[in-house]
């Protein structure tokens, strides 16, 4: 049986989280303002018949397809969204599934640093893939269970605040966002984060 751990449709892919995406993912590389749809099942290798389903059904582009021991996590994205939506529909009828029966987003941390010191700057750059963090800048970290939801956070924060994408992990046990920017910046791009979850409807996990 087939767990829909994540299913979540961004509306509007925005500059720097398709950039990011484009810099670490080894699919079809999606460009900014897009529709995108990220899905994360159990058991992971299932994923495979997912990818397979999404692209007989309709014409999306996949970016990402991650297979691990417990989880599998697939991205498509095409710039009409009612390809993307169509796409999702296919993959939830494979499933047997509605969208209801994903899991509901739950915060597994979130920390605001304010005025980061050089030194941990240096590390936290050393250890990620998007944009610099400088020194004196407020960082947010935010950790969700599942974890391909913490790209609709990074989505959803981007919009909201003029911040930078220093790094974002949507598989794993948990997913992972770093965020930098002036202190009322990240401010408010946590606000914005957290508040967009906290919307999503879907099951309660038993953690």
């Amino acid at each position: 049986m087939v767990t829909l751990r994540s299913y979540i449709f961004l509306d509007d892919l925005q500059p720097q989280l398709a950039s990011y995406i484009g810099k670490t993912a080894r699919g079809f590389l999606p460009i900014e303002h897009v529709a995108s749809l990220f899905v994360e099942i159990s058991p992971g290798i299932a994923i495979n018949e997912v990818t397979d389903r999404a692209l007989k059904a309709t014409r999306v582009f996949p970016a990402i397809q991650v297979v691990e021991r417990a989880f599998g996590v697939l991205e498509v994205h095409d710039e009409d969204q009612g390809n993307v939506l169509e796409a999702g529909a296919a993959i939830l009828d494979h499933l047997g599934l509605q969208e209801t029966d994903r899991m509901k987003p739950r915060i597994v941390s979130s920390q605001i640093i304010r005025s980061v010191e050089p030194y941990q700057s240096q590390i936290i750059n050393r250890n990620s893939s998007g944009m610099m963090i400088l020194p004196g800048q407020s960082l947010f970290i935010l950790e969700t269970d599942p974890a391909a939801y913490v790209v609709y956070a990074a989505n959803e924060a981007e919009k909201a605040a003029n911040v930078f994408l220093i790094d974002v992990r949507p598989f794993g046990a948990f997913g992972r966002l770093y965020l930098s920017g002036s202190e009322a910046e990240i401010d408010a791009a946590a606000e914005a984060a957290i508040s967009a979850l906290d919307a999503v409807q879907g099951v309660n996990s038993k953690k």
